[in-house]
């Protein structure tokens, strides 16, 4: 008898590694499952422009990188309502600032930064949120984020699947301008928008599934599909019902292990994980012979994974079990 719908996913014809340089763009899913890569220790960057939920917006960023766009006073503003913090209609709050030089500067930063590591990564991975967008009334530009001024300034709209599929195609030829080996994999966010509705929700990832199809020169895994058929129950949910709890995050990355790594290097994660679970015990009396042993084998453990494994960086660790191991040794 079977109890559970599992989401056939054949395995991607390209693979990731411990050397692979990888790129999460999209919605706050792509932050969550960014880091489930990067606490496993894969070399990682997320979202440097910020949590962005909408194709064009994303695209409006990717353009910016691609040209190597340098970002001016015109292109930031300033609240004088409350805060008086300078922000990018382009961008996160995360890159808003005090003044209009640093908010600049925060752009221009996360421009060569993002176009640097494009240059070496092997895959990117785009995480559509919505199909609502809101549009400044002076301009009509879609804006990646309100931040929190006046709703009259804005309106609001569901883009139809030809506009979806447009800023998608552009994100596609402006990452391939950059590095034109570069694999391109769009998923869906399984997180709803309840905020819409039920129903303008469904239709809006629907829209989405809809202008991914159009891009055969890019892949598509069922981030989507694997919550709504595999993980239908609440218990794979945060308290608030709406954002997924870690289990879920934690299986969905394994589910893109299966797809996107070869079975050596699931062994190899499973070796980094048991290493990571076993280095993060609470270290006990300082004074103690037992803490010193601990950092040692930890510091041998580490330095062995990561002659076995090409491209892993344990250095954060080896630090961290370092300053132990001197910390303790000043008492013998």
């Amino acid at each position: 008898m079977d109890l559970f719908t599992k989401i056939d996913i054949p395995a991607a014809d390209w693979q990731i590694d411990y050397t692979s340089r990888l790129v999460f763009l999209g919605s706050c899913f792509a932050d969550n499952i960014s880091t489930q890569f990067a606490r496993h220790k894969f070399h990682v960057l997320a979202n440097p422009f910020g949590t962005v939920y909408n194709p064009i917006s994303l695209a409006r960023q990717i353009k910016a990188i691609a040209s190597q766009k340098v970002f001016e006073e015109k292109d930031v503003f300033q609240d004088k309502r409350s805060d008086g913090l300078w922000h990018c209609w382009d961008a996160h709050s995360s890159l808003s600032a005090k003044s209009c030089e640093e908010c600049i500067s925060k752009l221009n930063a996360a421009v060569t930064r993002t176009r640097e590591y494009l240059f070496e990564a092997k895959g990117v991975f785009i995480t559509l949120g919505t199909a609502f967008v809101y549009a400044r009334r002076d301009s009509g530009e879609v804006v990646a984020n309100c931040h929190r001024q006046d709703a009259s300034l804005f309106t609001r709209r569901m883009i139809s699947v030809e506009e979806a599929a447009e800023a998608l195609g552009n994100i596609v030829r402006d990452l391939r301008k950059i590095n034109e080996d570069l694999h391109i994999v769009f998923t869906v966010s399984p997180l709803r928008h309840l905020g819409d509705g039920a129903h303008q929700n469904t239709l809006s990832k629907a829209t989405l599934q809809m202008a991914i199809k159009s891009h055969a020169t890019s892949s598509y895994f069922p981030s989507y599909e694997i919550v709504m058929d595999e993980l239908r129950d609440y218990r794979f949910y945060d308290t608030d019902l709406i954002h997924l709890s870690t289990t879920a995050e934690e299986y969905i990355f394994e589910r893109m292990a299966e797809s996107f790594c070869s079975e050596t290097t699931r062994e190899n994660i499973s070796k980094v994980d048991k290493f990571l679970k076993n280095a993060r015990h609470r270290v006990g009396d300082s004074q103690h012979s037992s803490t010193l042993s601990f950092a040692q084998k930890n510091l041998a453990q580490a330095a062995t994974l990561e002659k076995q494994i090409r491209g892993l960086d344990l250095n954060d660790e080896k630090v961290y079990f370092n300053d132990i191991f001197n910390n303790t040794i000043q008492h013998f």
